[in-house]
């Protein structure tokens, strides 16, 4: 029988993620459609290298946006991507390949958000 989401303890929880940094891209929603399209712009707290939070205990305090994935969303977000592991955990799919985004992106930092529609990515691994 299947693990339950709520069986895992929050280690166990955290070693689910294959850290491919996808779920730090810069996502657009088209007003009209709802649509979610991914950028290949990164949060400013992600480390290109290893795909990691550089303040992953602090990251949802400095970005709002920021969303923490837990046993009780995780079903519900809709833009995770196919190659999540967290995203293949609940549609009983096997944990994907790790396909990090590193040396793909380019930070916020260096981007103005009016800019960010030309960044917008067709990646066949996300």
């Amino acid at each position: 029988m299947a693990k339950k989401l709520s069986d895992y303890n929050s280690e166990e929880w955290e070693a689910i993620c294959n850290q491919c940094g996808k779920c730090c891209l810069i996502k657009l929603q088209d007003e009209d459609t709802d649509d979610i399209y991914y950028t290949d712009v990164v949060c400013q707290y992600m480390d290109e290298k290893t795909c990691r939070c550089t303040h992953y205990e602090d990251r949802c305090k400095l970005v709002p946006t920021c969303l923490k994935l837990t046993p009780e969303n995780v079903d519900k977000i809709e833009w995770m991507p196919p190659s999540c592991a967290y995203r293949a955990l609940i549609e009983g799919k096997p944990r994907p390949e790790r396909k990090p985004v590193s040396g793909r992106c380019i930070s916020e930092l260096n981007i103005k958000e009016e800019d960010l529609e030309d960044h917008i990515i067709d990646w066949d691994d996300l």
